[in-house]
């Protein structure tokens, strides 16, 4: 049952197999978690917000209509529960450090490339922090989550073209730091 769609669970769950919403929450907690952390950069706000989304979409799962990707309205809710929990604390969006991911295992790169590696991925999250909230947030669901454009303005509230506009800002705005490195050492 593991390589079921989301459609088969959500069917399921909507005809009354309450179990069926178990394989849902396992596929999407990491995403959900992920982007809760991010934006609200408290391990437990973040653990609270991840359970209060669940529990949402359990109960708002009849009115799931499809018109998006299943992940995609999951990441509207957990967006906008987020910036509830931010404007309750008057606090303002916080995407947090973004990890890099590097897909080389360890044992196949020597030490030099390791280095070099981690010195790249320092200097592009200090840059990644450098932006204003709102395009670290819009970064990190284009790059990391690999969310489509359509998908990340359904998600926040934007047009595609505003997003694409920002993702074309941030971009450059990254380049130069990047390229002037000494802007972000410490």
């Amino acid at each position: 049952m593991a390589n079921r769609n989301d459609d088969y669970y959500i069917r399921q769950v909507t005809g009354g197999n309450t179990d069926a919403f178990a394989p849902l929450v396992e596929r999407y907690k990491e995403m959900v978690f992920t982007l809760a952390l991010k934006m609200l950069k408290n391990r437990e706000e973040a653990e609270e917000v991840a359970q209060d989304v669940f529990v949402t979409c359990y109960r708002s799962l009849s009115g799931f209509r499809g018109k998006s990707k299943f992940s995609t309205w999951l990441y509207k809710i957990t967006y906008n529960r987020c910036l509830d929990v931010l404007k309750s604390k008057k606090r303002h969006v916080v995407s947090g450090t973004v990890d890099a991911i590097s897909g080389v295992e360890e044992n196949e790169l020597n030490i030099l490339q390791q280095i070099a590696e981690n010195d790249r991925n320092t200097a592009i999250r200090k840059a990644i922090r450098l932006l204003p909230e709102d395009e670290q947030v819009l970064v990190h669901l284009y790059y990391f989550e690999e969310l489509t454009v359509k998908e990340i303005a359904k998600t926040v509230h934007l047009s595609a073209t505003n997003v694409k506009v920002k993702l074309f800002r941030s971009r450059k705005f990254l380049y130069r730091i990047l390229e002037n490195n000494s802007i972000i050492r410490e």
